[in-house]
């Protein structure tokens, strides 16, 4: 099983532009039928507050990751800026597509304050998980990455692997590993970490997209620079250390 990063430079609001090169790195990376594909956190737009702009009103941006998936035959994950009828808000929604089809949908549990985004957009509520192959995948939004108590809860729900998009600026990148690193640790689980690089009008971004095993351990990793990291996901080594070390079951809390 091979799990693809997508390390891009999010052109600011042009959800097109976006969509295009999303096309064209990963028809450059070996992507196989079966594999997952994890994008950044609001790959099509960049984080912007300006929900008018990139919110996914015409569902083009679904529609993409649908096509690309049946088109891949992988399974996808990629959030997007979502518009609801019945909220003044948008919600920062995780999309997981197989094979042209809508998997589920995790709406990020936790704004970043800091940033502002709880001006714009609203929390989601549910911990949520898909499968990939016969592995159970929690997927996470950037800011997420600080609270454990979201990934214990993937714990709980079978999760092995816990794939996360990110808009994570270069000023605490020294914690957007260490965090990444740690759950990978506690939750004796692979964690996919999924930066963008470049620049937005407000802040820098360095990468540093990882793919970790359930001990924490490096399978890959990039600097600052646009590219694909691929890499193999094997469950039995995941499972074999919970066997072999089973702290996962002695959480009390």
């Amino acid at each position: 099983m091979r799990a693809h990063l997508v390390q891009m430079d999010i052109a600011w609001e042009d959800r097109e532009a976006n969509r295009r090169k999303v096309e064209t790195l990963l028809d450059a990376a070996d992507v196989g039928e079966g594999d997952l594909v994890v994008l950044p956190e609001l790959f099509d737009s960049g984080f912007s507050l300006n929900t008018s702009v990139t919110g996914d009103k015409d569902g083009s941006t679904l529609a993409f990751l649908l096509g690309l998936s049946e088109d891949l035959g992988c399974v996808i994950q990629g959030s997007r800026t979502v518009l609801s009828c019945d909220c003044a808000k948008a919600t920062n929604r995780a999309s997981v597509v197989e094979g042209g089809k809508l998997v589920c949908e995790y709406a990020k549990i936790h704004p970043f304050s800091y940033g502002r985004e709880s001006e714009a957009f609203t929390g989601g509520s549910d911990v949520v998980t898909y499968r990939w192959g016969d592995l159970c995948v929690c997927p996470a939004v950037c800011y997420d990455l600080r609270f454990p108590e979201l990934f214990r809860a993937g714990l709980a729900k079978g999760a092995e692997v816990f794939a996360l998009g990110a808009n994570w600026p270069d000023g605490r990148q020294t914690h957007w590993r260490a965090l990444l690193v740690a759950r990978a640790i506690e939750n004796q689980a692979f964690v996919l970490g999924v930066n963008r690089t470049g620049r937005d009008p407000h802040l820098n971004y360095v990468g540093g997209s990882i793919a970790l095993n359930p001990k924490g351990e490096v399978l890959g990793e990039l600097g600052d620079e646009e590219a694909v990291l691929s890499v193999e996901i094997n469950p039995g080594v995941g499972r074999a250390w919970r066997d072999e070390f089973p702290a996962w079951k002695d959480r009390k809390l």
